[in-house]
């Protein structure tokens, strides 16, 4: 049954939308910059960090400005959010990564995080052993919603990426799927609604972390 299983971090595996929110909050006040709303924010998760802070305040500093605010929002994320990721876990997510290895499927994380952010987050949740690989948006040309994270996955796990599913909670993560050719299992307990999903034609639809595990085990 061996085929690849890519997870996004951040609100897939990780309960830290509303920490996010914070981060970037204080981040912008660090740095002197105005504040925005936190549906604005919202809406950047998933996106590089670089991409997310030059969208919500490239109109209004300078370009100095925006690239002091990815290492200023590190700090924080590893101050703040890195300590508290086993809590932070969504229901079910420990249990079913060890149910999905035990069937013998090879499971990977996809994310737009930095690849050091990203293994130091599931290093203190306590699930990092459960990935054969961990690819960031650091680690690419063209982050999501681009198909080369998953492309380059697929061939380093050495399967086609027709074998592989995307599992994620942003439209970015389905259209990446799209995009390399997998299937995609959509949840919908993280950043996007179930509305903002359905439009990227995702191709299973689940609520909660144990329905995504037990639709990839019918997948086949």
């Amino acid at each position: 049954m061996t085929r690849p299983v890519l997870f996004d971090l951040d609100g897939t595996l990780v309960d830290t939308p509303n920490a996010i929110v914070e981060n970037f909050t204080a981040t912008l006040a660090a740095l002197g910059v105005p504040a925005v709303f936190p549906e604005e924010i919202r809406a950047t998760i998933g996106l590089p960090l670089e991409k997310a802070f030059a969208q919500l305040i490239g109109a209004s500093a300078d370009a100095a400005t925006v690239e002091a605010a990815v290492p200023c929002y590190q700090r924080l994320y590893r101050e703040q959010i890195v300590p508290k990721a086993k809590s932070l876990l969504y229901p079910g997510v420990a249990d079913g990564l060890a149910e999905l290895r035990a069937a013998g499927l090879v499971l990977a994380i996809a994310t737009s995080k930095h690849t050091a952010s990203a293994e130091v987050l599931l290093t203190s949740a306590g699930i990092r052993d459960h990935f054969a690989m961990v690819v960031g948006a650091d680690a690419v040309t063209e982050p999501k919603p681009a198909p080369e994270t998953g492309l380059l996955i697929a061939a380093e796990l050495g399967h086609p990426a027709a074998r592989a599913v995307m599992v994620g909670d942003t439209t970015h993560d389905i259209s990446m799927a799209h995009n390399a050719g997998m299937r995609s299992v959509a949840v919908t307990y993280g950043i996007h609604s179930a509305a903002q999903l359905a439009a990227v034609k995702p191709t299973w639809t689940v609520a909660d972390f144990p329905a995504a595990v037990a639709q990839i085990l019918r997948a086949g």
